[in-house]
């Protein structure tokens, strides 16, 4: 007998639009195997696996996770700054306390 298919969502965040999609899957598929069904690597070429990170629900997680009924796997894009230094764009320079 045949394992049934899951629902899992695959998602990948732009500045100005989203991608989001709803798909069934077979019980013990990755998410590497997710991401390659969803379409997302065809429709943003310029994503690289090998190099993305990527999550269930904001937790990373690596390719070869097995998902579970319901997840959401998402793709996240590369920073765009250093979030230390961003920090401390934002808090002026000030030096720290201390």
């Amino acid at each position: 007998m045949a394992e049934a298919d899951i629902a899992v969502q695959v998602c990948y965040a732009l500045p100005d639009s989203a991608f989001l999609r709803s798909l069934r899957v077979p019980a013990g598929t990755t998410i590497e195997q997710a991401v390659m069904r969803s379409g997302l690597l065809q429709k943003i070429p310029g994503i690289d696996l090998a190099i993305s990170m990527v999550g269930i629900y904001g937790k990373r997680k690596p390719l070869d996770t097995v998902l579970r009924e319901h997840d959401r796997v998402e793709v996240y894009r590369p920073l765009q700054a250093d979030p230390k230094e961003a920090r401390r764009r934002r808090a002026g320079g000030k030096p720290a306390k201390g």
